[in-house]
């Protein structure tokens, strides 16, 4: 009979062929009347006083038993993590599933599935295990709980198996019906529970299962605390999701397959936010929730790293031969992370990684209005680091509606498909390789696919191959793009508007919306599409719906838009088919970059600032500014009163005569040069106001250049108080709003920058900021009231 944990949660089961009637036989044995190991180990009970061990808890043995009252069952999953199980309760709503479910199939042969955990998790109840429905996930053990146990080393109360609850329950029926206590129940493995009185419950470990080195008699027999019901012990039940979900989120992650420094996956990267959200629903939209006007927000994770780096492509093998043995784990670190950047930027795997996401959210998609037929809300994307910057070149990319009315299908242009292939072929004047290409099934949609390679394979020869490329080449681009001369780079409308396909009014048909310069000596081979930000040629795919909102966490966005020589986005821009998109970034995230100066070069306006979910901001941002505020006000003060004195004691002559004109002035002087020396001794003494003047402005001066910073601009004349920005818009990129939003850093984090730079970009996983304003942008549109909690 093993012995191991995994195989009972913590004590080995009896024998299958152990009667436990046979157990009861002799229901009552004391340490005086057997000489058994049991009874070896009682004797140790009854010498150890209850200071001795933790286990022990003194209670009142004397107390009227209650009568039996049958044990109510709570359900439990199983949940690995580093190399260890951890049992976690379900909601009491589900729980309560599970167990009307259980009933149902206990005297029946089919397998019943209970959907939990807000339908993302399916629970097969014969065969008590959990399968996660949206995403790659091991199935893990569900267990029916009814009496726990906890040892001295463990910190939570841990459920028994399922037949080991069992044998105990019946038991404690035993007892409790004949009001015997200090019974023992024995097992072969030389475990032994004691039922001392219905409140104290002890399980022991046989001597030979001990540690080796420990060697205390008190130690070696040190029990565990049994508990019986879920309510006896401590544990956080958690509170069942809505079952309405008023929107959907899909979440993309960033570079590598850890999102965080804890190393976890974007699965529970995205389980942390989801807890996040669901906690500020009930505290900031309480009321709506309560008269159940909203539901819930579901969030689903997007996987493209595994794809990426699985056996389908092969690219980790090809990394791993020319890979260096030395520094090993810092080159497995930069194969698996650093070199994802690399990947996107190649045609090959770039291809690769945008058609994974495209299908991985589609089929998210898909599956989720399979399992929610009632459900009618937007759906929004968020992307993380790298994860946004595909989001951005896919939604760049979508056709709106008014495109697929005009007839062109999804990877096709319509002037590929106007002329037939014999037609195209006449007029390149190469109708001698009609045959050849007929031989192969080749039309024009297959051709337009060919490359040179391809058409060498064929037998054509250099030249004709040439003029067919560079005839598909050219027939793919809009005709209204313009070519510049040695290589083909465009500028050119993308398609934008509204969602009836009419362009905005006021934009020029031709106005190009991405500005670069033209550079010609890169060699590669580089195709600028409809809107003309630089991607590398291949086919984006089409999503299945229209997302509401994009939002960016940490994003090198604007970074790579620039790299690939980009200079502004033009102010009239807005995705096909997305008309929303928000920046959100950390002050101190290293590869977050701001959108709004490329779109509005001439304002230099600082991003918006995030309020905190409390409702105010941080308390050292305030002192940060009532500091600022202060040491302006001193200025004035002080600074101002010596230049009045100063101005005084030099103007007091001139000052105490009566003003009088300028003809009468000159009148009193005799010679023209008199006049001439107390002109320039005025001169003088403005000369020396303005010196004073610059001397009291220099303090503004210089807090405007070194306290400058991304949350308020304390102006240090009158308006002292007034921190507002003027309003700008910041273009059609989020319909006329601001787009770039800055987090509030915490205290601990302003004291050095640079030690929280990594942590700084993996924030927002679980920041409440964040998640709140995602969901007062979601509910804002669904005229739901945003509640500010009283603190």
């Amino acid at each position: 009979m093993s012995s191991s944990q995994g195989d009972r949660g913590g004590l080995s089961q009896p024998a299958p062929n152990t009667n436990i009637q046979d157990v009861f036989d002799n229901p009552i044995q004391t340490a005086a009347t057997c000489n058994t190991p049991e009874a070896q180990i009682s004797s140790v009970l009854d010498e150890v006083s209850p200071s001795s061990t933790s286990s022990f808890e003194m209670l009142d043995t004397e107390s009227v038993p209650p009568p039996y009252q049958e044990v109510q069952p709570h359900w439990f999953f199983c949940r690995r993590v580093d190399d260890s199980d951890s049992w976690h309760p379900f909601s009491r709503e589900d729980s309560d599933k599970l167990e009307n479910a259980c009933n149902t199939v206990r005297d029946k042969e089919e397998d019943v599935v209970v959907a939990v955990e807000g339908e993302r998790y399916d629970v097969h109840v014969k065969k008590r295990k959990r399968y996660a429905v949206y995403w790659e996930q091991g199935p893990t053990e569900v267990r029916r709980c009814t009496w726990f146990y906890k040892g001295d080393k463990d910190t939570r109360f841990l459920p028994y198996s399922e037949e080991f609850s069992k044998r105990l329950e019946e038991a404690y029926l035993i007892a409790v019906t004949l009001d015997e206590w200090k019974r023992k129940l024995d097992f072969p493995t030389g475990e032994t529970v004691i039922l001392h009185n219905p409140k104290l419950i002890m399980h022991y470990q046989p001597v030979g299962m001990q540690d080796e080195w420990v060697s205390s008699p008190s130690e070696q027999t040190r029990p565990c605390t049994v508990k019986r019901g879920v309510e006896n012990i401590a544990v956080e039940i958690p509170d069942g999701e809505p079952e309405k979900v008023d929107h959907l989120v899909f979440m993309v992650h960033g570079i590598g397959p850890a999102c965080d420094l804890r190393f976890r996956s974007i699965i529970q990267c995205v389980n942390d936010f989801r807890s996040v959200s669901l906690s500020l629903l009930a505290s900031h939209y309480k009321r709506s929730q309560q008269e159940g006007h909203i539901g819930r927000v579901e969030f689903l994770p997007v996987n493209w790293h595994s794809a990426l780096h699985g056996d389908a492509t092969g690219v980790d093998k090809d990394i791993h031969r020319i890979t260096l043995p030395s520094i090993s784990r810092l080159r497995h670190f930069t194969n698996d992370t650093l070199l994802d950047l690399f990947f996107y930027n190649s045609p090959t795997y770039c291809q690769t990684i945008v058609d994974t996401v495209a299908s991985e959210i589609n089929r998210l998609h898909t599956l989720f209005k399979q399992r929610h037929p009632e459900f009618d809300g937007a759906v929004s994307v968020v992307g993380h680091s790298l994860g946004s910057l595909i989001l951005f070149d896919l939604l760049t990319n979508q056709r709106n509606e008014s495109k697929a009315r005009g007839g062109v299908p999804s990877g096709e242009h319509s002037s590929l498909s106007s002329d037939t292939l014999e037609q195209t072929l006449t007029k390149l004047g190469l109708q001698q390789y009609l045959e050849t290409l007929l031989a192969e099934n080749v039309d024009m949609e297959s051709l337009a696919l060919c490359q040179d390679s391809d058409l060498r394979d064929l037998g054509i020869p250099l030249g004709p191959r040439k003029k067919i490329l560079h005839y598909i080449k050219k027939k793919r681009l809009p005709e209204h793009c313009k070519t510049a001369t040695g290589h083909q780079t465009l500028e050119c409308d993308p398609p934008h508007g509204t969602s009836d396909g009419n362009q905005p009014s006021g934009l020029p048909a031709h106005q190009p919306l991405f500005h670069r310069e033209f550079f010609t000596t890169s060699a590669v081979d580089y195709e600028y599409f409809d809107v003309g930000i630089g991607q590398v040629s291949i086919d984006y795919p089409q999503l299945a719906f229209y997302p509401q909102t994009f939002f960016a966490f940490g994003s090198p966005i604007g970074m790579f838009l620039t790299v690939r020589g980009l200079k502004r986005i033009d102010p009239n821009y807005s995705f096909p088919t997305c008309k929303s998109f928000y920046n959100i970034y950390h002050p101190y995230d290293p590869v977050a970059y701001r959108i709004e100066p490329m779109i509005v070069s001439e304002v230099d306006s600082e991003p918006m600032l995030i309020p905190h979910h409390k409702g105010r901001k941080r308390m050292h941002l305030e002192l940060k500014d009532s500091l600022t505020r202060m040491s302006m006000d001193l200025k004035n003060n002080v600074l101002g009163s010596l230049r009045t004195a100063w101005q005084s004691f030099t103007r007091l002559p001139v000052a105490a005569l009566p003003p009088v004109d300028e003809g009468e002035l000159y009148a009193n002087y005799t010679t023209p040069q008199e006049a001439h020396v107390d002109s320039a001794a005025a001169r003088k003494e403005d000369k020396c106001t303005d010196f004073w003047t610059k001397l009291v402005e220099w303090p503004k001066a210089f807090q405007k250049h070194n306290l400058k910073g991304v949350y308020t601009e304390a102006e240090c004349s009158g308006s002292a108080e007034q921190t507002e920005q003027p309003k700008i818009k910041m273009g059609m990129l989020n319909g006329g709003r601001r787009i770039d939003y800055v987090l509030q850093e915490k205290p601990i984090e302003s004291f050095n920058e640079y030690l929280f730079a990594i942590q700084s970009h993996l924030c927002y996983w679980e920041s409440e900021d964040t998640a709140l304003l995602l969901l007062k942008e979601i509910y804002d549109k669904l005229g739901v009231a945003f509640e500010q909690p009283q603190q």
